[in-house]
């Protein structure tokens, strides 16, 4: 599927193409499955802060098997299982990439769980556990905690012994949170969120994980307790808010920001170490990565708006 000009994503093309050879340093991978993001969409829009050359095919985290080996690389085998971050050229049946790039996935993934599940588990890993440090104990408010995203702080936060609240609006929605074990549950669209978190939490929240920006983030900064950490992790809602600061002084709050994605560039092997705890902590049953919704290839634009119009819930995903 190729960006031949940058605007709705519902004019993405599908293209034959003739399969590239496979050089010595890589490997080919058969893709069964295609992560789509939010941040696929921003690509084709033109509405990212980077801009690849036209035309481009916009994916970036697949899953599948390798088919072709490279004459310099080791350590692969014709169907081994494996995930690979590629930046772009995800929305494809195949992809080559380096030999150092894929990783192995467990057993107990299916290829849309390993295809989905490498930004969101991730960021929420780097969030929780490197940004700041959430404690067994400690209770978390998640925005837009239906999404892909949200459903992974929710995993993390429980696995961490966390008191978790899920943020979200219309019940389907709210019942997936609660499903995926939020322990509370607030929806912002009928109810006061920094009234109702002070009340579930008796005074404050310790962590609020904020992925939607405009009007959420002071309502969750004003419903932090002492101590409290507001995460700064993008603004799906559109609008970059204005932070009244004075509630950062008081009761002595932290505004701390996340960059998952700039840190895992500048920081390739550390990295790929946090990915290996996430992979660990799932083969060991106690992360639960989300079945996503599959669309087929063919179908990305489509798939791709309804990230946009939020009828997505969960994570989705492109299948071959």
């Amino acid at each position: 599927m190729v960006c031949t000009a940058l605007g709705e994503p519902e004019t993405l093309e599908v293209v034959e193409r003739p399969s590239p050879s496979c050089g010595p340093g890589q490997v080919r991978i058969r893709v069964w499955a295609t992560g789509l993001n939010y941040v696929d969409a921003l690509f084709v829009q033109g509405r990212y802060q980077i801009r690849p050359p036209l035309p481009f095919v916009p994916g970036s985290e697949v899953a599948g098997e390798v088919v072709e080996i490279g004459s310099e690389v080791e350590g692969w085998s014709t169907g081994d299982r494996v995930v690979a971050s590629i930046g772009l050229g995800g929305f494809a049946d195949e992809v080559l990439v380096a030999g150092s790039v894929p990783v192995r996935i467990p057993t107990n993934l299916s290829w849309g769980q390993a295809a989905t599940l490498g930004q969101s588990y991730s960021t929420a890993w780097f969030a929780l556990r490197h940004r700041t440090v959430l404690a067994a104990g400690e209770w978390i408010v998640v925005a837009g905690a239906a999404g892909g995203l949200g459903l992974a702080f929710l995993d993390v936060a429980r696995m961490l012994g966390a008191q978790t609240i899920a943020a979200a609006s219309e019940p389907d929605r709210l019942r997936l949170c609660i499903e995926r074990g939020a322990h509370e549950v607030v929806d912002y669209s009928t109810e006061d969120l920094k009234t109702r978190v002070r009340e579930i939490t008796g005074g404050g929240a310790d962590v609020a994980a904020d992925p939607v920006g405009s009007t959420r983030s002071e309502a969750l900064l004003r419903s932090l307790g002492e101590g409290g950490r507001l995460l700064v992790l993008g603004f799906a809602g559109g609008d970059i808010p204005h932070l009244p600061t004075n509630q950062v002084l008081l009761r002595n709050r932290s505004v701390v920001g996340v960059d998952w994605g700039a840190w895992a560039m500048a920081h390739p092997e550390d990295q790929r170490a946090l990915f290996a705890e996430v992979l660990a902590a799932v083969e060991d049953r106690r992360l639960h990565p989300v079945e996503p919704t599959a669309y087929p290839l063919e179908q990305a634009g489509p798939a791709l708006r309804d990230l946009l119009e939020r009828r997505v819930v969960g994570k989705a995903c492109l299948t071959t």
